[in-house]
């Protein structure tokens, strides 16, 4: 049987140096876990085919679909503020680029098909924990209506892994706008390749920034794409309480969507200072420090195109910097906005900043639950009652302090509380993937249970619905529930 995706690749025409040939290495007996149905129709797949024995082997990576030109892409980056010069797919294999039903250009890469290249002595295989846990976060993400790579179908593959024990294999099949990273730029900057970096610019400009390839300093206009789309990308992961785990350059994606899930995390407790993933221990990477991170990515990102700028390197340092001196601003517009939005604000007016801030310093001060507070202020906006919100203090007078100036400032705006009420709920969620039961999927589905995992997507597909069968899942973890560490994938 042939399975034919439509491919329309573009990456692989790219000169030899921009990644390696490479096919996924066959597995023992790949068995389909799950299938984004609805994602496959999107972009114009068969998903009953997938669902099939053969379909089941190409999306673990056994058999190549018509059309696909297996690649690993190259590139370089900042890991944790160390630069390395080479990294590329390790255990990633691109198949090809489609287009979906609205259009865009999507990439289809199997994540843990095999060695390749880069692989740099790891066995390219990933465990059956990551794949699940990027599915959930990923599909999670795109439901919350945060940009986003997602995820196309789950495979176990017949084989075990080693990590610090054995665990079963699994294959991902991410779906992407592109997997170019900011790394990307950086390999070919770190070699003195400009006609490399120049290459790669005008690709990424025809594929996500069609709209500059016309502008007088197209390059400076990538730039200026690039800085507004990861402002406003971190704005609403904080908006959300989400920790991404590891913002290294590699990890950080030039079309603007959240890319590489490893040890991510969505807090419980309302915490700047949060940090989850296992690997950061100096919490370079902690939710507040975020928006800080992605500007120093982005400064890297400046410096590899410095070449397509001027012919002068201080010629072209200044106009970087003028670039990258918008983000702050777009990038505080974007969150303000937001949390506005998240108490029930229609307009702008002075005091509204500090109204904002002193809810989240009672909120860090008083272990208040960031999605449950906010959930429940969109509940007291409507009909008043005020005691769920009281209950996530620890000492509820905080909460009535704050809330006697909240009502007076809402007393401002036309909007009845109907209409608040719906708003806030529009964008404050009652479910998240809570990290314990995330956990408990995994450790469920290592056993070859995969209710659980099924009953977890189908709740976090609506995740501003109050689902009354499915409250539980929006309660935070009992102290002994609490996941306090999360683990990378490798």
């Amino acid at each position: 049987m042939t399975i034919h995706f439509p491919f329309q690749n573009t990456y692989s025409a790219l000169p030899a140096n921009f990644f390696a040939r490479v096919a996924p290495t066959p597995v023992a007996a790949p068995r389909l876990i799950k299938l984004n149905r609805t994602l496959a129709v999107h972009l114009g797949l068969d998903p009953d085919v997938l669902e099939s024995p053969e379909g089941a082997e190409i999306l673990a990576g056994k058999r190549l679909p018509e059309g696909a030109e297996p690649i690993a892409m190259a590139y370089a980056g900042h890991q944790f503020g160390q630069f390395v010069p080479q990294l590329g797919d390790g255990r990633a294999i691109l198949l090809g680029e489609v287009i979906d039903k609205d259009g865009v250009r999507r990439d289809i890469q199997l994540k843990g098909s095999g060695p390749t290249p880069f692989s740099r002595r790891g066995d390219g295989r990933a465990a059956l924990g990551p794949v699940l846990r990027e599915y959930i976060v990923s599909e999670a993400m795109f439901a919350l209506g945060i940009p986003t790579t997602r995820s196309l179908a789950a495979v176990v593959t017949g084989e075990n892994v080693m990590r610090e024990t054995m665990l079963p294999g699994a294959v991902l099949t991410r779906v992407a706008a592109s997997h170019v990273r900011v790394g990307t730029f950086q390999f070919f900057a770190a070699r003195g390749d400009t006609d490399g970096v120049r290459k790669l610019a005008d690709h990424v400009i025809a594929r996500h920034y069609p709209d500059v390839a016309k502008a007088e300093r197209p390059y400076h206009a990538l730039l200026e794409g690039v800085v507004a789309r990861q402002a406003d990308l971190v704005a609403r992961w904080l908006l959300v309480g989400f920790i991404h785990g590891v913002m290294n350059t590699d990890n950080t994606s030039i079309s603007g969507e959240t890319i590489d899930y490893g040890p991510c995390a969505f807090m419980d407790d309302y915490n700047p200072a949060q940090v989850f993933s296992s690997i950061d221990e100096m919490g370079r990477y902690a939710y507040a420090n975020q928006p800080r991170i992605a500007l120093w990515n982005l400064t890297r990102l400046a410096e590899c195109l410095l070449p397509l700028f001027s012919d002068e390197q201080d010629k072209a340092i200044e106009q970087a910097q003028f670039i990258l001196g918008d983000f702050a601003d777009k990038f505080t517009a974007a969150y303000q906005a937001g949390l506005r939005k998240k108490i029930g604000l229609f307009t702008e007016r002075d005091g509204d900043e500090a109204l904002i801030q002193d809810l989240l310093d009672a909120m860090a001060k008083n272990t208040a639950d960031f999605t449950l507070t906010f959930r429940r202020l969109s509940d007291a906006a409507g009909d008043g009652a005020e005691h769920e919100v009281r209950d996530q203090f620890t000492d509820p007078t905080a909460f009535d302090e704050w809330a006697a100036r909240w009502r007076q400032r809402l007393a401002d705006e036309p909007q009845s509380a109907a209409e608040r009420q719906a708003a806030m709920r529009a964008v404050n969620p009652a479910f998240i993937p809570r990290n314990h039961r995330v956990e408990a999927v995994i450790a469920a589905a290592v056993n070859n249970d995969y209710a659980p995992f099924e009953e977890l997507l189908t709740v976090l597909s609506k995740p501003y619905e109050d689902q009354s069968e499915f409250a539980a899942y929006a309660d935070p973890p009992l102290p002994d529930q609490r996941v306090l560490r999360t683990f990378c994938g490798t």
